[in-house]
């Protein structure tokens, strides 16, 4: 007889990976926040993918009209690729405080989790979102049954594309595969990036990440749990989905991007891998603005959207937003 299968991975204690490959999850969500909820801002679920089963949650100003020619933001949130939705309630306090501050039409994909679906299943489908979007701008203006009417007063023109953590990282890799101007996208036009504490890797260690600074929560094996449950087995943390400048990865040089806003918090394990990453970019021409928030750690602008750190982030990220919109 066999022996029994044992965990190789856990998760704390919510989602367990077993030697024989098998996987359990705990239902209950990992973030007791409560749940924000006024008449300021208006929300609603739609399905984009039947195929996976995947939903979205659009959120606008109560105060919007039809008239009103509403930027979009696509909000891509955190998780490790192993947990998350559109329904936590951090991830939809975050973006209802987005929908006021910004004035814009929020776009809040959920995407398939590891390790049932291992990279790059999540970059995919922050692929097929957008794809969703350019669908429904396809048919805008014609009697069609299909258009959502909140997509009847926004501006297909004006998307922009905001990741937290993990979201970050399918920013990253979005805005590497649509290039500049997303012409795939036509009519819709995504305008610029911003990834908040992007989560990427790499077999060699930055100097924040040797030292690790006293995070409350976050650590480096933390990080590297993630990465084992999410990327291709077999592989790496060079791998390219993980490491944007890699041994393996795509030379960006050559690569047209659209403005990115990279965000990190001066407190954070992965602050000197992330200011490593937009001097890169930099040096390759790219228009990219790096921001640190010093003394935060992981998570800040998630978890605590209404703080004063917050709002100066929310308004580094407005005036992104404006600068880049023309």
């Amino acid at each position: 007889m066999g022996s029994l299968p044992h965990v190789v991975e856990d998760c704390f204690g919510l989602l367990k990976l077993y030697s024989d490959g098998s996987i359990s999850r705990n239902p209950e969500v990992p973030c007791p926040t409560p749940l924000l909820d006024d008449d300021s801002v208006l929300y609603k679920d739609l399905l984009f993918d039947a195929n996976w089963n995947l939903h979205l949650r659009l959120y606008k100003p109560s105060s919007s009209t039809s008239l009103e020619k509403l930027p979009i933001l696509f909000y891509f949130h955190g998780g490790g690729f192993c947990f998350g939705s559109r329904t936590f309630p951090h991830f939809h306090n975050l973006c209802a405080r987005l929908t006021k501050a910004f004035n814009m039409l929020i776009v809040a994909p959920d995407h398939r989790l590891a390790p049932e679906h291992r990279l790059p299943a999540a970059s995919d489908d922050a692929c097929l979102a957008l794809k969703w979007l350019q669908g429904q701008a396809a048919m805008h203006g014609k009697n069609v049954e299909d258009v959502d009417t909140w997509l009847t007063g926004v501006d297909f023109d004006r998307v922009f594309v905001l990741g937290d953590s993990s979201g970050g990282n399918l920013a990253h890799h979005l805005a590497v595969k649509l290039k500049a101007g997303s012409m795939e996208l036509a009519p819709v036009r995504v305008r610029g990036y911003v990834l908040v504490a992007p989560f990427f890797g790499g077999s060699v260690r930055t100097k924040s990440e040797l030292e690790q600074p006293c995070e409350a929560f976050w650590n480096l094996e933390m990080y590297d749990r993630f990465w084992r449950l999410s990327i291709p087995v077999g592989s790496t943390l060079d791998d390219p989905l993980v490491n944007p400048f890699g041994p393996c990865s795509q030379n960006l040089a050559e690569v047209p991007l659209d403005p990115i806003l990279v965000v990190v918090g001066g407190g954070e394990i992965l602050r000197d891998r992330l200011e490593d990453y937009a001097t890169r970019l930099k040096q390759l021409g790219k228009k990219v603005e790096f921001v640190e928030v010093e003394g935060q750690q992981h998570g800040f602008f998630t978890d605590h959207p209404f703080s004063d750190v917050a709002e100066k982030v929310i308004q580094r990220i407005r005036d992104f937003i404006l600068d880049n919109s023309n």
